[in-house]
């Protein structure tokens, strides 16, 4: 089990009801941390649409997660 802090943003935020929280969790991927808290929040988001970072660095939906790391969700963007 690791301890991961999540920040979310945007729609995930909103699904959470809160910016920020600790979890423990049995996660091996940015992937494994994204479906835990899905699951937990209720989103509905595809994680092929979203972006991840691992400790403010963006990553890909399978880098590993490590003990104390800090994930942050964002929802897909859309613009111009």
């Amino acid at each position: 089990m690791k301890t991961i802090t999540v920040r979310y943003f945007a729609v995930f935020r909103e699904h959470a009801g809160l910016d920020e929280e600790t979890l423990t969790l049995d996660a091996q991927s940015a992937v494994d941390v994204f479906v835990a808290t899905r699951d937990r929040h209720g989103s509905a988001e595809p994680s092929g649409h979203c972006k991840v970072a691992i400790n403010d660095v963006m990553a890909d939906w399978d880098s590993p997660v490590n003990d104390g790391d800090t994930v942050l969700l964002f929802p897909p963007v859309a613009g111009g």
